[in-house]
């Protein structure tokens, strides 16, 4: 097992599904964490509409960190990808291969971002 400080998104993989078996005891189906994986974006949402937003902080949420919250959406993704055999490091690549054709010149050329 490597260290946690230096892990990559196929060992996030590993470590995930490794904490599931063992602690976790098993997954909880695709649908359940589907459902999870909304639950814990919207904790996201929340905390970035009252640090970022104009919604003002509930005494609730003062000691939520950011972090923390995206760890949480990530961890559920992974979930759901180790569930469903999506290895992530190789969706990422298709995914930048993707971007870098069809928004090649894109973002260069929106006026809304000079």
């Amino acid at each position: 097992m490597k260290n946690i400080d230096e892990i990559t998104i196929s060992d996030a993989q590993e470590l995930v599904d490794h904490w599931i078996k063992t602690v976790g005891v098993r997954y909880f189906n695709e649908l359940t964490n589907t459902a999870i994986l909304m639950e814990e974006v919207g904790e996201l949402a929340r905390i970035m509409a009252r640090k970022f937003g104009e919604q003002s902080f509930k005494e609730s949420d003062r000691d939520k960190d950011l972090g923390d919250e995206m760890a949480d959406v990530l961890w559920v993704l992974i979930c759901l990808a180790n569930q469903t055999g999506v290895d992530l490091t190789e969706a990422l690549k298709k995914n930048f291969e993707k971007k870098n054709i069809r928004d090649k010149d894109r973002h260069r050329n929106n006026e809304k971002l000079k």
